[in-house]
């Protein structure tokens, strides 16, 4: 089985947005599409752990996708990484994510994803 490993932090890409500070406020996000079930790993620039429930994931093109987690995730917005295994080159709706703790050492609780809602953040 392929591990990848999705972190999300503004080093991955240089382009990334301006990092939000822990005391943010969670950009509103405006629908501007239908949600899909799946991203193509490939696409993926970018993530943003908003909150212990939001993830925001850039692909190519300038687009954003929003994952609005069906149950909050402990700690995920404090850490703001995880960890993703794949057998496919996707990350979808029906996955698990697993919260990286202490540097991304540990393996923390795993939770499961949403749809991928396209949409436009506010600025």
């Amino acid at each position: 089985m392929m591990r990848l490993m999705l972190i999300s932090a503004a080093s991955l890409m240089l382009a990334a947005p301006a990092t939000l500070s822990r005391d943010s406020k969670i950009p509103e996000a405006t629908p501007v599409g239908k949600p899909v079930d799946c991203l193509s790993l490939t696409q993926i620039r970018n993530t943003r752990v908003r909150s212990d429930s939001i993830i925001d994931f850039y692909v190519g093109g300038g687009k954003v996708y929003r994952n609005t987690l069906p149950m909050a995730c402990p700690q995920l917005g404090f850490e703001e990484r995880y960890l993703h295994k794949t057998s496919t080159n996707d990350i979808c709706s029906r996955d698990t994510i697993t919260v990286l703790q202490s540097g991304g050492m540990i393996e923390g609780p795993s939770c499961g994803l949403g749809k991928f809602q396209p949409v436009t953040l506010a600025e």
